[in-house]
């Protein structure tokens, strides 16, 4: 399949191409930077550039990974992020329909259900973590990101409503290598934060990418749906109040192994977890679930903490509760 992948100079672009074409696609990417992943040149704001790169290229499909991010808002104008979030997402729908596309992929994003109110957690008082689902109403993004990408969605959505164009929307939890932008008030380092946050609210480069590519191959079957896409969570619902209050006793009682593992680096972990990403509805309905999560990257650090070749330390869930990998 011919394959236009946009934002393909990024941090994901850069893996999904790769993957893309170990399966056999053919695959021409869409940046506004030039990289080694990227064969067109341009901006999706550009209903040019879109044009000519869906319609000489014959492209049969389109992952639309490229956006103005998080990162983006302190620097770029919210008009910026409206002509590319917003008109560059209606261009690509667009021409995609005009030229006779066989399916989307759009790559939103977790942020948009985070309001200031979750954001606030236990400092805004909240009773518990909130357990977020892809049915979570109404959503009230906090910053222009979260409003351009949540407005993006509903241009699919209605697309697809107007002229049956298969779109899946895939929400993932974050997988950026930066530093987080609260770091200097968490006063973890960034590895020991993104451990921390594969229980909750991240996942691997690499799974977002394969995400992508089974998105890819169901969206003729799905028609239009949208998933929550995060490394699978050992907690439950009933772990919420507790979460916000002793984070590090949940886990615990999950993975009895972890604060040892963790002393040994020097590491914590955070006093209180303000929400649940649930991906369930990803592995039930679109077939796919994180390889990476907490567990394994915890047995990956037993194993590195073993210098001598010794098996690692046995990493267990909660014999009392349920698996990691939710069976």
């Amino acid at each position: 399949m011919r394959v236009l992948v946009t934002g393909s100079s990024g941090w994901l672009g850069r893996t999904l191409v790769p993957r893309l074409r170990a399966e056999g696609h053919e695959v021409v990417g869409l940046d506004p930077v030039p990289a080694p992943t990227t064969a067109v040149v341009g901006s999706v704001a550009d209903r040019g550039v879109v044009r000519t790169a869906i319609r000489d290229h014959g492209i049969e499909a389109v992952i639309h990974a490229g956006a103005l991010h998080k990162p983006h808002v302190a620097r770029r104008s919210r008009a910026d992020f409206l002509a590319v979030n917003v008109a560059g997402t209606l261009n690509l729908l667009e021409e995609a329909v005009a030229h006779g596309v066989d399916r989307f992929v759009f790559t939103s994003t977790t942020s948009l259900m985070i309001s200031n109110a979750i954001r606030a957690g236990r400092a805004g008082g909240a009773a518990g973590a909130v357990w977020i689902t892809e049915e979570m109403a109404p959503l009230l993004p906090r910053n222009v990101y979260g409003v351009t990408k949540l407005a993006a969605e509903h241009l699919c959505r209605l697309v697809h409503e107007e002229h049956r164009l298969p779109v899946v929307v895939l929400r993932t939890s974050r997988f950026f290598p930066e530093e987080d932008d609260m770091a200097h008030e968490i006063g973890l380092s960034g590895e020991n934060t993104k451990t921390n946050e594969l229980l909750f609210r991240r996942l691997t480069v690499e799974d977002a990418a394969e995400a992508h590519v089974v998105a890819l191959e169901q969206a003729p079957a799905l028609g239009f749906d949208t998933f929550i896409v995060s490394a699978p969570t050992p907690f439950r619902r009933e772990d919420t109040e507790s979460l916000i209050e002793r984070a590090p006793a949940v886990v615990a009682r999950y993975f009895p192994d972890y604060p040892a593992i963790y002393a040994r680096r020097g590491w914590s972990m955070f006093d209180s977890i303000d929400r649940v990403y649930d991906p369930s509805k990803a592995d039930r309905v679109l077939g796919f679930t994180c390889r990476t999560g907490f567990r394994e990257r915890l047995a990956e650090l037993a194993a590195e903490s073993d210098g001598r070749g010794h098996a690692p330390p046995r990493v267990v869930a909660n014999p009392a509760g349920r698996p990691y990998n939710g069976e």
